[in-house]
């Protein structure tokens, strides 16, 4: 991944040097299982753990000639280790050392992003809280609909993110997993034992059955959760991105002094995070896709999963922990504008509250035909005339058989749509 989306954390796992000292810590733990055995002798064992190294450059350099990079690898680690190296990577297959290693750096990947998830949920909390009874419109079709708040609205999304966590750990379970049980799978050369010790030393369980290779269905569906996350956050930034247009304003993402929205007009602040973060979900819907054309592969194996894998597992686990951390500046220093709220809510003068009426007639004993042909009749109005709704239902002779002036009051009432705010955030958890 390019740096401009890299943060150092997540980036650190996926370099180089930590993936060759995975495969390093997965051929230590093969000797010294295989020692538990008998079958490398315990002095030898302790050269081995003592002198056992790598160089990175040097093993690239070695794959020009070998272009087999687990096998440079093993060479280098030989330079170090001497004679004693004849022990190391004894009846394992590469993938065993790759695939073992890839699962720890997964697990990892995914132990960040849950930390990420957990700050954007408590953030959401937050303004939830805050906007408790916050009225605005709610939209429907982009068009207004009824009155909500916009705590519901960050309630919502804290519910999702929730469900963001519930994924993660989902992803990090099933690709905890590890195989060191040599070429095809059967063990032909190495002893099932040293497969669960190796696995349970690095927090890993061992694989029921595997070929050469861990089965691709784990990493799929690990892709696969990284982007449904991506996709919550594509929805909570379209979401604040169709708020912040000049026509509505009732919240803007956090535009920092000194930024410049564009480079023509001086006076623009554009969504540029939230768009951002819509731009990056896609990358991770296509690289969930590469993960699904992984599965099906040839016999016990092929390696035409692993190219693409260098490329969409270390780039989903960046670009998620980098998304994540925009959502949370973004959450955080969130612009909210109640006034706006007020002001559009009003724009369609009292007609965000004709689904409360059409209930109120019904309530009344009118047949719900009827009443929805009276209030769609008096809406109509509203929307040719441009008077107020209030004014038009009373102009209206067959409502106001029903309804006297006195009660409209109550009929346009927004505690009626606020009730309820206080025991869905109770089953949201806030």
């Amino acid at each position: 991944m390019i740096p401009r989306y890299s943060l150092p954390r997540m980036s650190a796992i996926w370099s180089d040097e930590n993936k060759f000292q995975k495969m390093l810590d997965v051929e230590i733990l093969a000797c010294e299982a295989l020692a538990n055995l008998g079958k490398i002798p315990k002095k030898e064992l302790k050269k081995i753990k003592s002198k056992a190294r790598f160089n990175v450059k040097r093993i690239e350099e070695l794959e020009k000639t070998t272009r087999h990079d687990v096998i440079a690898f093993l060479h280098n680690i030989a330079e170090y280790i001497g004679n004693s190296s004849r022990f190391v990577h004894q009846g394992l297959t590469s993938s065993d050392v790759l695939d073992t290693g890839l699962s720890v750096m997964m697990k990892e990947a995914a132990d960040i992003i849950l930390d990420d998830l957990k700050i954007l949920k408590e953030e959401l909390r937050k303004k939830a809280k805050k906007y408790k009874y916050t009225v605005m419109v709610g939209r429907s079709h982009g068009v207004h609909a009824e009155p909500t708040t916009f705590g519901l609205k960050a309630a919502l999304f804290f519910d999702e993110i929730n469900r963001c966590i519930v994924r993660i750990e989902r992803a990090r379970d099933i690709i905890a997993v590890g195989k060191i049980s040599g070429p095809v799978g059967t063990y032909s050369n190495i002893e099932p034992y040293v497969e669960s010790y190796v696995c349970k030393k690095l927090g890993l369980k061992a694989a029921n059955i595997s070929t050469q290779i861990l089965q691709r269905d784990r990493h799929a569906e690990y892709l696969s959760e990284i982007a449904i996350v991506g996709a919550t956050l594509e929805k909570i930034a379209t979401e604040f991105r169709n708020l912040q247009k000049t026509e509505v304003r009732e919240v803007e993402e956090p535009f920092g002094k000194g930024q410049k929205g564009s480079s023509a007009m001086p006076h623009k602040r554009n969504p540029v995070m939230c768009e951002r973060i819509t731009g990056l979900a896609r990358v991770l819907r296509a690289n969930a896709m590469v993960a699904m054309e992984n599965v099906a592969l040839w016999h016990e194996r092929d390696i035409s999963h692993s190219s693409a894998e260098r490329v969409i597992i270390p780039d989903s686990a960046i670009l998620l922990d980098y998304m994540l951390n925009q959502m949370i500046e973004i959450v955080r220093g969130l612009l909210v504008y109640p006034e706006n709220m007020e002001s559009n809510l009003n724009k369609t003068k009292g007609l965000v509250f004709s689904a409360r009426i059409l209930v109120e007639l019904e309530k009344r004993g009118v047949e719900r035909r009827k009443a929805y042909d009276i209030i769609q009749r008096c809406a109509m109005k509203v929307w040719e005339k441009d008077i107020n709704f209030k004014d038009a239902l009373l102009d209206d002779n067959d409502f106001t058989k029903f309804v006297r002036s006195k009660d409209m009051d109550s009929l346009f009432d927004r505690a009626y749509y606020v009730k309820h705010v206080k025991a869905i955030f109770k089953k949201v958890g806030i």
